[in-house]
Formats: structure tokens, sequence, C-alpha cells
């Protein structure tokens, strides 16, 4: 192969367009309602999603139907996009502000006093939870941001994260349905989670949660988090349940995953196809802490270079869902470049080895870069470079190491979340 770079970022660029809205999204659409349609969303796909709603809504329905048409979404600073009927609020992401608080008061005054003649139609992609932090009652933002760092940087799984913050809230775990009723709820959702539970992307808005108050509470005792007593109160006393699957509020209401980690695999696999290389989906929930699993991802490359198993060279490896980062060190983390640096650290033998390791979004931890790619001379190059790959993984640093070497990935906000996307290729 005369460019694995080349490659490797064509099977990129083909699972986050499987997931983009304007390909996933219309087909999905409800019809309009008797009365009006309010459209809600939050997520780092919201804006995007908006739009393209509003694109389909006047070509299908006319200026007459989009006339009924009015919403909020809300989305991360810097990918709001241009809409004519639907407001698109930023905020902040991964810790939330002010900016997220005043944007879910004001999509809950958005659909109060709708009648069963309306509909809701909720955009929610990945992102989703930090951008709709609305306190429950007793409980402050700042409680919220300082137990959200504390589990972003506790090696908590996104599942566990969510469970917290859905039973702190005042607008996820079904919060923002109920205050929808009596109009019937159709939810879109594009999956950034292991598992595609629906209440656990961005923390299930719109949707019944079967977890509870008391599970909330195992987890943060579980990472050994120090939370303030009004918070450990509202939780034990059970005040922060959320609404539960069968909720009479959440009647009539449709859910549907539009877009998730193994539609973007499987975009990839094609695409490997079509440029003469066979693919192996190894999964697309796989978790774990970030460089572990870039472990066990180099011990399955070397044993595909050595002994053709679980299939020959050439090949490509492609996984997707979402690793952990127990931050430790001083660097600002990325889950993807701290799993492709262990991938890299664990190789045994290098020749013939590539890799691509990038979150779906664009953006892998608190960088501005998607990921990262690994070469055959990547080690060989650090060492001309001065650069010290094992203290940079120590340090939770693996951002500025490929960077410096010219291999980090760049895309940009991409308008979509279905979280991270691994490649390993392999040669002969």
């Amino acid at each position: 192969m005369d460019n694995p770079k080349a490659f490797l970022k064509s099977l990129f660029d083909a699972a986050v367009a499987a997931a983009l809205p304007e390909r996933c999204l219309p087909a999905h659409l409800p019809e309009p309602a008797a009365g009006r349609t309010v459209v809600i969303g939050a997520g780092k796909a919201a804006a995007r999603m908006a739009a393209v709603l509003e694109k389909h809504w006047l070509e299908q329905h006319g200026r007459s139907a989009s006339e009924t048409l009015s919403g909020l979404v809300v989305t991360a600073y810097g990918q709001a996009v241009p809409t004519r009927f639907i407001e698109v609020l930023e905020a902040a992401h991964p810790v939330p502000d002010e900016a997220g608080e005043r944007a879910a008061r004001r999509m809950l005054e958005k659909v109060a006093g709708l009648t069963a003649d309306d509909q809701v139609i909720a955009l929610i992609s990945g992102g989703g939870s930090s951008l709709l932090p609305l306190p429950a009652p007793g409980l402050t933002l700042d409680d919220k941001q300082t137990l959200g760092r504390a589990l972003l940087r506790s090696g908590a799984t996104i599942g566990e994260i969510n469970t917290v913050r859905r039973h702190l809230s005042a607008i996820k775990g079904g919060h923002l349905a109920a205050a929808c009723h009596p109009a019937a709820v159709t939810t879109l959702l594009i999956s950034d989670v292991p598992g595609d539970r629906p209440w656990e992307i961005a923390s299930g808005p719109t949707v019944g949660d079967p977890t509870t108050c008391d599970e909330a509470l195992a987890i943060i005792d579980r990472y050994a988090i120090e939370v303030p007593s009004s918070l450990r109160a509202h939780l034990k006393s059970g005040r922060g349940e959320t609404l539960k699957p069968g909720d009479a509020r959440l009647a009539g209401g449709q859910t549907r995953i539009i877009a998730s980690a193994q539609h973007a695999l499987e975009a990839a696999a094609d695409a490997a196809r079509a440029a003469g290389i066979t693919p192996l989906i190894l999964g697309d929930a796989l978790e774990g802490e970030a460089r572990e699993l870039g472990r066990v991802m180099a011990g399955i490359a070397t044993q595909v270079r050595r002994h053709g198993q679980p299939l020959p060279a050439p090949c490509v490896l492609l996984s997707g869902g979402e690793t952990t980062v127990t931050v430790r060190g001083e660097g600002v983390g990325g889950r993807n470049v701290e799993a492709l640096l262990g991938f890299g650290l664990a190789l045994t033998e290098h020749a013939g080895i590539h890799a691509l390791f990038a979150d779906t979004d664009g953006i892998d931890g608190g960088a501005s870069t998607a990921g990262a790619l690994w070469t055959p001379t990547t080690l060989e190059r650090a060492h001309q470079a001065g650069l010290d790959p094992r203290g940079a993984l120590h340090n939770n640093d693996a951002h500025p190491f490929f960077a410096t070497l010219g291999d980090d990935l760049v895309s940009g906000a991409t308008g979509t979340n279905v979280n991270d996307f691994r490649a390993v290729l392999i040669l002969p």
C-alpha cells in the first residue's frame, strides 16, 4: 500500500460521514402535528440536526407547516450553525457552565403549556449531559461542576458518570419529557455510549431511566469522590429519583437511535473492502482504561502479524466504544491518544503496523484534535526528536507527543458524535 496514513484517514472520514445528521436524520422525522411542532435538543450534533430538520421540513411540508415549527437546541461552543425557525444556543463541554443552565431553563419554558395536539421532536446526541446542567432543587451548578470534574478524572465509565448526572438534575432522566406532557415526544438519538442505551445518551432527558439514586450514590463511593453533604443527602433521600419506564407521562412517545458506533464501523468496513483490505470489526462497545485497551489492541495486531490470526494481513481491525482515562499526571488527557500511545509502546514488533485512534466528534478530551496516527517509525522519530513516550503516557500528556511528530489528526468539529473510532492496519 502506497499511503497507509491516507487509507486510515479515509476510513475515519467514512465512519464520520455515516453518522452525519444529513444522512441519518430525515428518514426518521415524524409528520407535522395537528397543532404545533416544537423542536428541542442538546448535544454536539444538535445544531446540525436542527438545520437538517428545518431543510427537510420546508422541502417536504412547505412553508405553511414551517410556520408552526419552532424550538430551541443547545450545542457546544463553536458548533452552532445557521437556522431559521429553531434557536441555537451554545454552552460548555465537558464541564457545564451558566450558559448551559440558562439554556436548560429556557428549554423547559419552551415546552410549557403544550397540548395533546402538539408534538415535540427531541434531537439528542453525545455531550448533551454537560450542555443541559439544570441542578435539582437544593443543589447548585457549582456542586455539579465540582463533581463533574472529579468524575471525569476518576476513571469512571460514561455510563457511571451519566447515572450520577441523571439523579442530580431537574431536566435529565425523563424530566424534560414530563414537562412536554401531554404532547407526544419523538426522541431521535445519535448514540455516543457503549451499548446504545437511550437513558445514557445525554443522560436521557426524554426517556425513562431504570437506574436509581442508590446506584448513583454507590458510584460516588466506589471512586471515593468527596461531595457536599447537600448532594449526598439529596441522593440518600430519593429526591433525585428519575422517571421510570412505564411512567404515564412518557406514554405515546417514540425513541429511535438513528446513528451509532456500529453504523460508523460498518461504513468504515465497506470503505476498506472497496480499497481491497479485509476488515474485522472487533466490537462497537469496547471500554476500559485507555492505555490498557491499547495494550490489548497491540496484542491482537501482533498475533495477526506473526501468525495470521484471527485473519491474515493485509487487514484492518476496527473498533468503537469509549475508554476512560484516570488522570494522575499534569497533561490534558485524551482517551484516544492515550490508548494509541499505550498501543504503540506495547507492540513487540512495528513493521507493517499502522493505526488511527480518534473521536468521531473531532475533539479528543480537552484538546482541539480528533486523535492521532501511529506508524512503524513513530518511536524512532520520537527518539530523534528527543521525546519521551513513556513519560508522556505517565503524565497523561500524549497530545503534545503526537503533535510534535506531526501525527496528530485535526478534523475540526465534525457535527456528529458516535464515540471513539479505532483502526489498526496490518500489512504483510
